[in-house]
C-alpha cells in the first residue's frame, strides 16, 4: 500500500509539472498535487494498462538513444548529466527501486519527444524567451503568424493528444496521419516554388522518355536535362529533378545504340549476336516505357517518383554501361565483354544481366550446338570462335579450321572451345575427305544420352554442365567412328606397313631384285633415263619377290619418282643420285601422312638407299674379281707376288667397310626401325581421335629421323658419314680398275702370238713388268688414299657420336668403337 501511495504522488508531481510548463509564461504559481484530480486518475490509468511500444528494445538501448539524441541537438550538459543520473538510476536494486526502468525511460523519451514536436509548446517557449530578452511579444506573435496558420490543422490535431493541456494520451493514429502531414509539407513547397509538383513529376517522366519537358528540357551545353534557373524551386527539388533526368539521358544513350545497329543490319560489324543485344535492350525498355505510362496515371509527388524508378536506374545505367563498353565489338567478344559484366554481388543485377545473356547468346549456342551436331559452321560475320579457312581436302584436318581466341567468350573456356573444334572439325572430315554420312545417327545418340533438346534454342548461357556434357558424348561417338573408319575402311596401319616394307627398305627380297635389276640403269646419267623403263623394272621387281602377293591396291600406289637433277661441279648427275620411291597415301590418308611427312619418308629412303648402293657396289666390285678364280692368274702374271700382296691389302679392307655398313644397316633396322615401329603400334592402339592418331604418327616420323642421324641435331655427324660413303664408293672404283688392270694383263698373256695386239713377245717381258710394276704403284698409292680418308673419317663419326642427344646412338657407338679399329 505504502508503494502504490508512493507511485500516486510521483504520478501527481509528473502531471503538476507537467501541467505548469504547459500553463502561461505568466504564470509563476505552482499547484500542488491532487491526488484525486481527473489528470491524475487519466495517467495512473494509462501507466496500469498493458500497452506497449511497437519497437522492443533493452534499457541500455533506450538509454543510448536518449543520450544520442541529445547530443545531437547539441545539448552536450543535458546528456552528460543524464548519463549521470541513469548510472545512479540503474544502480538502485533492492526493495524500494524501479523494476521495469526500460518502461520509465521509454515513457519520459516519448513525453519528450511530444513535447518537442508540439507547437503550443514552442510558442510558448518562443514567448518566454522574448519576454527574456526584453522584445515585444506583439512582434514576435505578428512574425510566426504566418507559420501558425499553416500549421494550424496539424497543431489541432496534436493538441488532442494532450489531455488538459499536458497529459500525453497514448493511442494509435489515424490511418491517414502520414497522407495529412505530407500533403501540408506539399503545400508548404508549393508556395515556395513558381510551378507545381504536379508539373514537374510531368516533366520529368516525358523526360525519362528522352522526350522534353515544359520546363525540364536538354541542354547541349552540359548535355544533360536540366530544369532553368529562372524558374524558382527549392534547391533540394532542383537537386531530385537533375537524378531523375539522368534516366532521360541513358535512356537517349540505349536507343540511339539500338537504332544504329538495326538500321545498320545484317552488316560484317554487326552480326546476329548484336543484333540479338538489341533485340534484349527493346525488350527492357518496352517494360520500362509500360512503367512510365503507368505511373503517368498515378498522382505523385518527386520524392515517390524517385522510389518508383530506383530500379529503373540501376538497370537502364547498366545498360548505358554496356552499349559503350560493347559498340565496337560483336559474335562472341561482345558476349564475353557482358559476361563480365553480370559478375556482380547485387541479385538485382545479376538477374537482370542473366535474362539479358539468355537472349543475346543465343545465336552462339545456336552455332554451338549445329556444329557439334551437324559440323555446319553458319557463321556468316565471322561471329564464332572456330574459323574456317578454304584449303584442298588433304589440308581439311591440320588448316581448315582454327580457335579464333578473339571471339572465345570468357564462359567459356579454352578446354572446352578445342573439343568442341574437334567435334565438328570430325564431322566435316568424315563428310568431305572420307563420303561417311553414318555420322548423323551418333549425334542423335548424344542428344538422347545427354536429354539435351537437338532442336534450335536447346542450349542457352548458363547451361555450361549440358553444353560440356553435349560436346563429351558427341565427341566420343564422331571420335570412334572416324577411327573405325580410318583403321577398318581405308587400312591406315597396312599403308604404315606398306611404307615401312617398300620405302624404308624392309622388304629384303624385294630391295635386292630391285638393286640387281635397276643397276646397270642407274649407273647412266640421269638425263638420259627413262621414268617409263624404271617403272617397268619396279613392278618386274615386284613380281620377282613376294611383294607380288600384296594388297593390289598398295602395290598401285608404289611408284617410281626422279628428284630434280643437274649437274655437280660439272659432271652430270647419275641414276643413283636422282632415283627414289614414292608412296601415294591419297585422301583421307594423306591428312596423316602428309606430303611434308613424305618428304621426310623419302629422306630417309635415300639414306638407306645410299647405305644399300654402297653395300651392293662394294659387294659387286669383290664379287667380280672372284679371287678364287683368278689365283692362278696371278701367279703366272709379271709382279704376281706384289699383285698378291695388293689384292690382300684389299681383302683387309674390303672386310672393315663391310663390318661398318653391316653394324649400320643392323643398327637402323632393328634398333632404329623396328623398336619405333612397335611403339607406333601401340600409340595407334591407344589413339582416341584423329588428333591422337596424328601425334603418334608424326612422334614416330621424328623418332626414325633422330636416331637415322637425319636430323638437324645430326647435321654434322650425318655430313662424315656421307663422306664415308663416298670413300667407300671410291674404294669400288678402285677394286675395279684393280680388276680391269689384272684382266689385261691375263688377256695380253693368253693373246701371245696373235694378231692385231700386245703381246709378251711383240712387247718385251721386261717392258710389260716395267707396266706392271707401275699399274701395281698406282693401286697401292690409291688403296693408301682411300685407307686413310676411310679410317681418319671413321674415327671422327665414332668420335661424334657421343655428343648426340639421342641415347640410342650410343648402342651404334659401342658396335662401331671396338679394339678391331
Amino acid at each position: 500500500m505504502e508503494d502504490d501511495r508512493r507511485v500516486g504522488d510521483l504520478v501527481g508531481e509528473l502531471v503538476c509539472h507537467l501541467q505548469s510548463d504547459s500553463s502561461s509564461p505568466h504564470s509563476n504559481s505552482n499547484p500542488k498535487p491532487n491526488p484525486n484530480s481527473e489528470d491524475v486518475k487519466y495517467a495512473i490509468r494509462i501507466l496500469s494498462s498493458r500497452m506497449t511500444p511497437l519497437t522492443v528494445t533493452n534499457e541500455a538501448a533506450m538509454a543510448n538513444s536518449i543520450k544520442s539524441h541529445m547530443a545531437k541537438q547539441g545539448k552536450l550538459s543535458d546528456a552528460l548529466t543524464f548519463a549521470d543520473l541513469y548510472s545512479r538510476f540503474a544502480s538502485k536494486t533492492g526493495p524500494g527501486s524501479v523494476k521495469n526502468k526500460r518502461a520509465v525511460l521509454y515513457l519520459l523519451k516519448v513525453i519528450s519527444e511530444d513535447r518537442s514536436s508540439n507547437p503550443k509548446f514552442q510558442t510558448d517557449r518562443s514567448f518566454a524567451a522574448s519576454d527574456t530578452n526584453g522584445n515585444d511579444p506583439s512582434d514576435l506573435k505578428d512574425r510566426s503568424k504566418g507559420r501558425n496558420d499553416n500549421l494550424r490543422a496539424l497543431s489541432d490535431h496534436n493538441l488532442k493528444k494532450l489531455k488538459n493541456g499536458g497529459v500525453l494520451s497514448i493511442s494509435r493514429d489515424p490511418d491517414d496521419m502520414r497522407d495529412m502531414a505530407y500533403r501540408e509539407f506539399a503545400t508548404l513547397v508549393n508556395m515556395e516554388s513558381d510551378v507545381s509538383e504536379e508539373v514537374l513529376v510531368s516533366d520529368v517522366l516525358s523526360v525519362c522518355q528522352g522526350i522534353d519537358g515544359k520546363y525540364v528540357k536538354f541542354d547541349d551545353t552540359v548535355d544533360g536535362y536540366v530544369l532553368p534557373d529562372s524558374i524558382k524551386v527549392p534547391k533540394a527539388t532542383r537537386i531530385m529533378i537533375r537524378k531523375l533526368c539522368e534516366l532521360g539521358w541513358l535512356y537517349q544513350k540505349v536507343i540511339r545504340y539500338i537504332c544504329e545497329n538495326i538500321d545498320g543490319f545484317p552488316s560484317e560489324n554487326v552480326g546476329k549476336v548484336a543484333e540479338a543485344f538489341c533485340y534484349a535492350l527493346q525488350d527492357e525498355l518496352l517494360g520500362y516505357d509500360k512503367l512510365l505510362t503507368t505511373l503517368q496515371s498515378h498522382d505523385l509527388s518527386l520524392r515517390r517518383l524517385s522510389v518508383w524508378l530506383v530500379e529503373s536506374m540501376v538497370k537502364m545505367r547498366r545498360m548505358a554501361v554496356l552499349v559503350d563498353s560493347c559498340r565496337s565489338l560483336k559474335g562472341g567478344a561482345m558476349a564475353g565483354a557482358i559476361h563480365l559484366h553480370a559478375q556482380h554481388g547485387d541479385p538485382l543485377l545479376h538477374d537482370f544481366m542473366k535474362q539479358l545473356l539468355q537472349k543475346l547468346s543465343s545465336p552462339l549456342f545456336e552455332m554451338v550446338r549445329s556444329w557439334v551436331l551437324e559440323g555446319d559452321l553458319q557463321d556468316s560475320y565471322s561471329e564464332f570462335f572456330v574459323s574456317e579457312q578454304s584449303v584442298k581436302p588433304e589440308s581439311l584436318w591440320r588448316e581448315g579450321y582454327k580457335v579464333n581466341y578473339l571471339m572465345l567468350p570468357s564462359f567459356i573456356s579454352q578446354s572446352l572451345a578445342h573439343q568442341i573444334l574437334r567435334t565438328g572439325k570430325s564431322i566435316n572430315f568424315l563428310k568431305v575427305c572420307c563420303n561417311d554420312h553414318t555420322w548423323a545417327d551418333l549425334a542423335t545418340e548424344s542428344t538422347c544420352s545427354t536429354w539435351t533438346n537437338p532442336k534450335r534454342g536447346g542450349l542457352g548461357y548458363g547451361e555450361t554442365n549440358a553444353l560440356e556434357s553435349l560436346v563429351t558424348e558427341s565427341s566420343k561417338r564422331i571420335d570412334k567412328h572416324l577411327m573405325d573408319v580410318i583403321f577398318n575402311r581405308y587400312k591406315f596401319k597396312e599403308h604404315c606397313l606398306a611404307i615401312k616394307r617398300y620405302i624404308l627398305l624392309g622388304q629384303g627380297d624385294f630391295v635386292q631384285y630391285l638393286m640387281e635389276l635397276i643397276e646397270p640403269v642407274l649407273l647412266d646419267p640421269a638425263n638420259t633415263i627413262s621414268l617409263f623403263h624404271l617403272s617397268g623394272l619396279l613392278q618386274k621387281a615386284i613380281l620377282s619377290s613376294s611383294a607380288q602377293h600384296d594388297d593390289p591396291d598398295i602395290l598401285d600406289r608404289l611408284t617410281v619418282k626422279m628428284m630434280p637433277h643437274g649437274t655437280t661441279d660439272g659432271v652430270h648427275d647419275i641414276g643413283w643420285d636422282v632415283f627414289s620411291l614414292n608412296y601415294d597415301p591419297r585422301v583421307p590418308l594423306n591428312t596423316i601422312i602428309t606430303e611434308s611427312a613424305m618428304g621426310d619418308y623419302l629422306k630417309i629412303f635415300n639414306f638407306l638407299w645410299k647405305i644399300r648402293r654402297v653395300e651392293h657396289g662394294i659387294l659387286r666390285s669383290w664379287k667380280t674379281m672372284k679371287p678364287n678364280l683368278i689365283t692362278y692368274l696371278l701367279t703366272k702374271l709379271p709382279k704376281g707376288v706384289k699383285f698378291q700382296i695388293v689384292l690382300r691389302r684389299c681383302q683387309v679392307l674390303w672386310g672393315q667397310m663391310s663390318h661398318f655398313l653391316t653394324n649400320l644397316q643392323s643398327y637402323i633396322m632393328f634398333e632404329v626401325l623396328e623398336v619405333s615401329w612397335a611403339k607406333f603400334c601401340n600409340e595407334m592402339e591407344i589413339a582416341k581421335d584423329l588428333d591422337d592418331l596424328i601425334g603418334a604418327h608424326d612422334k614416330y616420323l621424328s623418332s626414325v629421323i633422330e636416331k637415322s642421324l637425319l636430323g638437324e641435331s645430326c647435321e654434322g655427324v650425318n655430313k662424315t658419314l656421307l663422306m664415308l660413303f663416298d670413300v667407300m664408293l671410291k674404294f669400288s672404283s678402285v677394286l675395279d680398275k684393280l680388276y680391269e688392270g689384272i684382266f689385261g694383263f691375263g688377256s695380253d698373256k693368253k693373246g701371245k702370238g696373235s694378231k692385231g695386239t700386245d703381246s709378251w713377245v711383240n712387247e718385251g717381258r721386261k717392258a710389260v713388268t716395267q707396266r706392271a710394276g707401275d699399274f701395281i704403284n698406282n693401286i697401292g698409292h690409291d688403296l693408301d688414299e682411300v685407307s686413310k680418308e676411310y679410317f681418319l673419317l671413321l674415327k671422327g663419326f665414332i668420335c661424334q657420336l657421343p655428343m648426340q642427344q639421342h641415347v640410342d646412338l650410343k648402342f651404334l657407338m659401342f658396335r662401331l668403337d671396338s679394339g678391331y679399329y
